[in-house]
């Protein structure tokens, strides 16, 4: 009977698991995007300011400004902020 009753607590604790990972995901107020979805000057600015680089992750806020998780060609990773027109941002 006790395994009944572990088996129903293991699943009722999957949920609330992933509306934490969720709610950290969009605590800063960005919020996931798709790579292909950033607009042209950004990629075009990545480029010139860091030959090389790829971007791993990207997230969006409400100001249309952008978190770039970004791994350069040296193997480092760096998180850079950039506006729709590929200006950075110091955040």
């Amino acid at each position: 009977m006790s395994l009944g009753s572990f088996t129903a607590f293991a699943q009722d604790a999957e949920p609330a698991q992933e509306e934490a990972t969720e709610a950290v995901a969009t605590q800063d107020g960005f919020n996931e995007v798709a790579i292909e979805e950033l607009p042209e000057a950004i990629s075009t600015a990545l480029e010139a300011a860091h030959p090389g680089a790829t971007i791993s992750k990207a997230y969006a806020n409400e100001e249309a400004q952008y978190k770039l998780e970004v791994a350069k060609e040296d193997g480092s990773a760096v998180e850079l902020y950039a506006d729709a027109e590929g200006n950075w941002i110091d955040m």
